[in-house]
């Protein structure tokens, strides 16, 4: 099984950081704007990007200001049954985030793509929570 992983510290504290990953608004402000979800262990959250995709992912644990994941039980098809997950670990209100989305059953083109964006997507996270400007994807992005 494959994983990416990525590690980057954001200067703010990880309570801020959590709302951004589990709260709609929040989850709009630097993934897609098209977004339903709510912060409970077992809601499906919904994630449109333009009119061709829509990823389900199941919340499986959600830890306030340290833990969230997810599993992903609909729609891109590599996607499903991948696991992503967001550690946050503070120290002096600097949050070190610690994201991985694994359980890819290998290193397709597709997951090199998946790779890449979410480096960006990590970027406008960041950004989101130390400036509250990210930047989502949105129609025409792709």
């Amino acid at each position: 099984m494959e994983t990416i992983k990525l590690c980057l510290r954001i200067k703010t504290p990880a309570s801020k950081v959590y709302r951004a990953l589990t709260e709609q608004e929040g989850l709009a402000g630097w993934w897609t704007q098209k977004v339903v979800a709510r912060p409970e262990v077992g809601f499906v959250n919904e994630f449109r990007f333009e009119s061709r995709w829509l990823n389900k992912m199941k919340v499986i644990r959600l830890e306030p200001d340290t833990e969230v994941e997810w599993e992903c039980i609909g729609d891109t098809e590599e996607w499903i049954g991948t696991k992503l997950r967001f550690l946050l670990e503070e120290t002096e209100g600097i949050t070190l985030l610690t994201f991985t989305h694994s359980r890819w059953a290998a290193q397709t083109a597709f997951f090199g793509q998946c790779s890449y964006h979410w480096g960006a997507y990590m970027k406008s996270l960041k950004d989101l929570a130390e400036t509250g400007k990210g930047f989502p994807n949105h129609e025409g992005a792709y």
